[in-house]
């Protein structure tokens, strides 16, 4: 099987044989091609198989109210205790909704809750202290006195955990197991029409952390992707509903996390939009010498700009303003224009 990387670029010049990527800001015209059993080889645009075309370059529909025209912002609220970057920060209610109105303010283009923590060893915890973590938050954004209209999403594994936040104004479901966990999870989301967010993870968060192995770790995470996209497919959730994430850090080392930041584009050949979630990871810090937290903002910068020039529809952050600022310089600076 050949899988097709496309070149990504970004800028005023476009050569006339280039092709747009995903219908976004980046274009390509020529590719590398990969397999399992051959060295990689690059081939103009016109050389990839019309089917395989078709998918890179189609336009993405909009997604819980956010188009995709540019790179968008998902900024993260983690409502536990125990998060590796900023947990217990945001763990009590009215600081939680404070946080959100804050991100939103700064540009946030859609905000994602989660009420269990996935760093490496985290505890499964229990389906209740799940939902009382995260629904009362999300019903406070909806209903406060300042209630956000900006779309949520739901970062769960379980589906009653999202049966309550979608009940309290949620519009996307984030599933970090790739809907792998709870099988009830996927047909909850068919039946409700819900757009979807699959992610790949090697292992569980207790686990995922000791000796990853891969044959081809960007192969094989877009196997695994495109597969699960199938099975939701299968379910009756619409392709153009399902959003795609590599999983960085999830069951990866420092050097798989960089094959796969290196080839993001190559998840483009789904069909669905990409989301990239690197932000303050570990190996952020390991290659800056960052401590954790708001340290490893510039190398978290640097990684969303390079997600975006691949083209990477959604960037999962903790930063959201400075974000917001770091791209709109990149694309002033590469442009040559506001």
């Amino acid at each position: 099987m050949a899988y097709f990387r496309p070149l990504a670029q970004f800028g005023p010049v476009r050569p006339k044989a280039a092709v747009s990527l995903a219908g976004g800001w980046a274009w390509f015209d020529h590719a590398e091609v990969l397999s399992r059993t051959g060295a990689p080889e690059i081939v103009p645009a016109s050389d990839i198989p019309a089917d395989v075309l078709a998918r890179l370059t189609a336009p993405r529909a909009g997604i819980a109210g956010l188009e995709f025209d540019a790179p968008r912002i998902m900024g993260i609220l983690n409502t536990t205790p125990d998060s590796f970057s900023d947990g217990g920060q945001f763990d009590v209610p009215a600081v939680a909704l404070a946080h959100a109105q804050t991100m939103a303010a700064n540009g946030a283009d859609i905000i994602d809750v989660g009420g269990e923590s996935t760093r490496p060893g985290a505890d499964l915890i229990a389906i209740d202290e799940e939902i009382r973590r995260t629904a009362p938050v999300i019903a406070a954004m909806r209903a406060g006195i300042k209630g956000l209209s900006t779309p949520i999403s739901i970062d769960t594994r379980k589906a009653p955990v999202a049966q309550a936040a979608i009940a309290a104004g949620a519009n996307l479901v984030n599933d970090v197991s790739g809907f792998t966990f709870d099988t009830a999870l996927g047909p909850f989301c068919a039946e409700a029409g819900l757009p979807v967010c699959v992610m790949h993870a090697q292992g569980d968060p207790q686990t995922m952390q000791k000796n990853p192995h891969y044959d081809d770790v960007l192969l094989d995470v877009y196997d695994f992707l495109a597969a699960r996209v199938e099975v939701l497919v299968s379910l009756g959730i619409a392709r153009d509903r399902i959003v795609v994430d590599p999983g960085i850090g999830f069951g990866k080392t420092q050097a798989h996390n960089l094959t796969l930041l290196a080839g993001l584009s190559l998840f483009h050949g789904i069909g669905c939009p990409v989301l990239l979630g690197a932000s303050r990871k570990r190996f952020i810090g390991d290659i800056s010498g960052a401590a954790q937290g708001p340290a490893r903002l510039p190398g978290s910068l640097a990684v969303a700009l390079a997600g975006a020039a691949q083209g990477a529809q959604i960037l999962r952050v903790h930063d959201v303003g400075e974000t917001r600022g770091a791209l709109a310089l990149w694309h002033a600076a590469t442009m040559g224009r506001v």
